[in-house]
């Protein structure tokens, strides 16, 4: 017996408005997680890009994340700390909902074409393969946030104007124009490369390390035969949200840091160190110039620059995010 046309279009649109649905709710809860999790994290990561700057120069600015944490203070205040924090508070909610939003479509593309259910759970391979997928994709909206982020973040460390004595510190729609009337909107993405590699192999690590210590901490409370359980009694507690998002943290910063220093560096090169006038023009900064240059500066250690405030902030931060992301689905669904 054939199903009914107007049964059929019903059907329809009932799963289009169930897809739409699922797609408000990945971004809604990706927004929210991403942005209590920057506010937090922000000095440590205005630290982190303050040091990677500094590697091509020939005295350094900072001994370390401590110095460069006291002396932000001491010089800028509190403003100082959280210079440039409309930037990524806009890129954690863009980044977090992307990330998530795509994570999920990419791993509902892997069960259609491995035939699997929407029930079914996908072996860790696959994960990470969604994962990267979703790295992939929001690497594109990153990198022109990223940009005006690094270089409002180095700017009370930019070389002053002769002459001046007052100086003029624009905000983020005004560092964003003025990168697009030098460069063009080809600008914004200068950089894109090394956001493309650490966003790509960072978040296969960070959701298959998660989804991996996730099972670990439930098998552990429920027995090795807990797949056998109804969903409910598998949902993953608070504590545990936090411990396999803390743990997935370190996993994606340690992964590929040296590409995310070497478009820190790449990204702050005009504010740090311009052209001298009449000085014939530079060619553009491209990856594996800068990423030589750094290598012959100072070798792995410039490579490595502010990595471990890095992976010490990103464990507090991702346990947050995830902590919140998961809350929120068991309890709006």
């Amino acid at each position: 017996m054939e199903t009914p046309p107007d049964t059929l279009l019903q059907e329809s649109h009932a799963n289009a408005d169930s897809i739409a649905l699922r797609s408000i709710k990945e971004i809604a809860y990706g927004s929210a997680a991403g942005m209590v999790s920057k506010v937090f994290e922000h000095p440590f990561d205005l630290t982190k890009v303050r040091l990677q700057s500094q590697v091509l120069d020939e005295t350094a600015r900072f001994n370390g994340p401590i110095d460069c944490l006291v002396q932000t203070w001491k010089k800028e205040g509190i403003r100082g700390l959280y210079r440039g924090l409309p930037a990524p508070i806009a890129g954690a909610m863009a980044e977090n909902a992307s990330l998530f939003l795509a994570y999920a479509e990419f791993k509902n593309i892997i069960r259609l074409a491995t035939n699997r259910t929407p029930e079914d759970k996908l072996p860790l391979h696959n994960l990470a393969l969604a994962a990267a997928g979703a790295g992939c994709v929001t690497s594109f909206i990153l990198t022109p946030i990223e940009l005006v982020k690094c270089k409002m973040q180095v700017q009370m460390l930019a070389p002053q104007a002769a002459g001046s004595s007052v100086r003029t510190l624009p905000g983020p729609i005004s560092v964003l124009m003025s990168v697009i009337r030098m460069n063009g909107l080809r600008g914004l993405w200068l950089g894109q490369t090394g956001t493309l590699i650490r966003e790509t192999g960072g978040t296969a690590a960070w959701f298959s390390t998660k989804e991996y210590v996730a099972s670990l901490l439930i098998a552990h409370r429920l027995g090795s035969d807990y797949e056998s359980l109804p969903a409910s009694a598998r949902e993953l507690r608070p504590w545990e949200s936090a411990i396999a998002g803390a743990t997935a943290g370190a996993a994606f910063n340690l992964a590929l840091f040296p590409a995310d220093t070497v478009k820190s560096t790449m990204q702050t090169a005009e504010e740090l160190r311009p052209t001298v006038a009449g000085a014939p023009a530079q060619a553009k900064p491209t990856f594996g110039g800068t990423f030589m240059a750094l290598y012959r500066a100072q070798g792995i250690r410039g490579l490595y620059a502010g990595c471990g405030i890095t992976v010490a902030r990103s464990i507090p931060s991702s346990a947050m995010i995830f902590l919140i992301y998961d809350e929120l689905q068991k309890y709006f669904g």
